[in-house]
């Protein structure tokens, strides 16, 4: 997750470096997003089916690699390529991540481990822009965006080693959609599907830069995803009454609290991944910070988020639902704080100000990515606990696809038209209000929808 914003923060060094235009950058920033929404439901479902430790350690060792390539990249095709590698890389080890948590934990434990879950989820994004300042400062502003991606090679050298010893070797109960040999089935060409669609969604939102060059036929790709979701659809349930082991398991599908808190992760990560983004494009562009004070901006965010989030297990144990609809009502106060903040407050004091409203948007956002996630795969059956966090993911991922390019084009296009930075900068925090937004009516939803049996 480190790596989904810690890219932002450099690519002004990454623009001068490699003489960079926009289509290529916002390809290294999508790029990765793109890939590892790709690669999530397959790799979801194979941890399901043959064990989860082998691919997490796959995983984290092809993210090394790649990320040892996209430092030692020397033209911008060449970065772009290593992105969607080290991208599928992360959708190769993530889901293993929720996987293990379903597997290992149950009620208030699960809750608590879903609550450090959240915190680092959290805190590695809002982190990323300071993290990425402070090495562009160290390194230089000519090749210090080459360190932002060697430093994750380290950490993965402390990290290995502790997963080879950790991680519990036993694969997950498969016996529902074991063949008559023992071993489990794989939906192939539902797997392939799935993939095929999460693409063709992603592909207009992360090849969108904001610019007049954009190609207006991109957007056909959503007809494209249309008609493979139907495809996918048709097979699905075609596979589950021969075989009973389809990827999208109508144990999952059907359940109401998975679906509300599917779409409420989608809505959410469209604004609170695009939010970051827009920051620190306008502190640096428009209000002249350096990267890493840009990036310290952010920190109060990072804080409070991992506090809450911390607190969070406890919390959902005992209020469920209304955990994360007060969480979301924190967010959207504190982004409309941002957005008023950025029009009315000149530098160097809007720098103070936004990191105030960022903090109040923090601690509500670590009420809601771990609660939200708890709530969501609490009842899902153990040998899908993989495809489902994995698909919960996905949701996450085309949301934070679709919030950047929003965010982006409005933000871009107010600025060709003349608009004042700051004036510009709060158009495209209004959208991430309005997504925010989105995700708190269908909190409120799924939380009457819970209460409602208690009542009856």
């Amino acid at each position: 997750m480190l790596d989904v914003s810690i890219v932002n923060v450099a690519l002004p060094s990454l623009e001068r470096s490699l003489d960079a235009g926009a289509s290529q950058l916002q390809l290294i920033v999508a790029g990765y997003t793109l890939a590892f929404g790709l690669v999530l439901v397959p790799a979801g479902r194979l941890g399901d089916a043959r064990g989860r430790r082998g691919l997490f350690l796959i995983g984290l060792i092809g993210f090394a690699l790649t990320s040892l390539g996209a430092g030692f990249a020397p033209s911008d095709e060449v970065l772009a390529g290593m992105r969607l590698l080290q991208g599928a890389s992360a959708g190769l080890l993530n889901p293993q991540v929720v996987g293990t948590i379903q597997q290992l934990f149950t009620g208030y434990e699960r809750g608590k481990a879903f609550g450090y879950f959240g915190a680092t989820i959290g805190v590695s994004t809002a982190i990323g822009p300071a993290l990425g300042g402070l090495i562009i400062q160290v390194a230089g502003a000519e090749h210090g965006w080459r360190w932002v991606f060697f430093v994750n090679v380290p950490v993965i050298a402390v990290v290995l080693p502790l997963a080879i010893r950790f991680l519990p070797r036993r694969a997950p109960s498969t016996a529902a959609a074991a063949t008559q040999t023992g071993r489990p089935r794989l939906d192939v060409p539902g797997l392939a599907l799935i993939a095929l669609t999460t693409t063709a969604v992603m592909v207009p939102f992360v090849t969108t830069t904001g610019e007049s060059g954009d190609d207006s036929t991109r957007w056909w790709w959503l007809a494209v995803a249309a008609a493979l979701a139907v495809t996918t659809v048709l097979w699905e349930r075609r596979y589950q009454r021969r075989t009973g082991a389809a990827v999208l398991d109508p144990r999952v599908i059907r359940e109401p609290s998975f679906r509300n808190g599917a779409l409420l992760g989608m809505a959410y990560f469209a604004g609170f991944t695009a939010v970051f983004l827009v920051v620190t494009l306008y502190l640096q562009q428009i209000a002249g910070f350096t990267p890493l004070q840009a990036g310290l901006v952010g920190m109060p965010f990072a804080v409070a988020s991992a506090v809450a989030a911390q607190q969070s297990g406890r919390l959902v144990a005992a209020h469920g639902r209304a955990v994360v609809v007060v969480g979301l009502v924190l967010v959207v106060l504190g982004l409309i704080g941002t957005d008023v903040v950025i029009r009315l407050v000149d530098p160097p004091a809007v720098a103070f100000a936004v990191a105030a409203t960022q903090m109040v948007a923090g601690a509500g956002s670590g009420l809601v990515i771990a609660p939200n996630q708890t709530l969501t795969l609490a009842r899902v059956p153990l040998d899908r606990a993989g495809v489902a966090g994995s698909m919960l993911q996905v949701g996450q991922r085309v949301g934070s696809a679709l919030g950047v390019a929003v965010a982006l084009s409005t933000y871009y296009a107010a600025l060709a038209a003349g608009v004042e930075g700051g004036a510009a900068a709060g158009r495209a925090l209004l959208l991430t209000v309005a997504l925010v937004t989105v995700a708190l009516v269908v909190a409120v939803v799924d939380l009457r929808a819970r209460r409602a049996p208690a009542a009856a």
